[in-house]
């Protein structure tokens, strides 16, 4: 009987702890109501330093056939860097397109992580065409990080290949391919701008 008494009595008071561990995870509704107002907030200043630096890149780059995108939270410089047929190695006449993105970038955004894109025509195996890709990607991105100075750990790449919804000039390649044989770049977050950072 004794056991038994003993038992109802564990049981019950493990209930009560179970319970009140439950009760310690309520959030009172002007706690839940201020972390929201701070998530707007936030999300809100996070969107204007995204429509400044498509704004900044769109003045910047308005020289350049480069197209400039907001989407979802995001900056899209479109068609960056072109490649010939087969090859990954940067041209000349793209540098000073990524000489002024990596100027930007540096200057006013340090903290942004900015994805390269890179693409192929759909001449060839699709897993070729990824390694392709991952070449012209990581081509862009040593010009980034080795000339223009940002950051390696900022800089991500990923290789699209002959994805046919990606192809600027679906099903062209060799001469007709150029456009499909490129890099874009994504500014994924846009970071704390340079100018507003609080001073150490």
């Amino acid at each position: 009987m004794v056991n038994t008494v003993s038992r109802i009595v564990f049981i019950s008071l493990g209930f009560m702890a179970v319970t009140l561990s439950g009760c310690s995870q309520y959030v009172k509704k002007t706690d839940y109501d201020a972390a929201i107002s701070e998530l707007r907030a936030n999300d809100q200043k996070q969107q204007q330093q995204i429509d400044a630096l498509t704004q900044e890149m769109q003045q910047k780059f308005a020289k350049y056939d480069a197209q400039i995108a907001e989407m979802g939270g995001r900056v899209r410089v479109d068609a960056i860097a072109h490649f010939a047929f087969n090859d990954a190695t940067l041209r000349d006449e793209d540098k000073p397109l990524l000489d002024d993105f990596a100027k930007v970038m540096r200057n006013h955004y340090p903290d942004a992580l900015v994805t390269v894109e890179g693409f192929t025509d759909p001449a060839g195996s699709a897993a070729y065409n990824l390694r392709l890709g991952t070449r012209r990607a990581n081509a862009v991105k040593d010009y980034l990080v080795g000339t223009g100075g940002l950051s390696a750990d900022k800089v991500r790449t990923v290789s699209y290949g002959k994805a046919v919804k990606r192809q600027v000039q679906r099903g062209k390649s060799h001469d007709e391919g150029m456009d499909n044989r490129r890099a874009t770049l994504v500014v994924d977050f846009a970071g704390t701008p340079a100018a507003a950072a609080p001073a150490p």
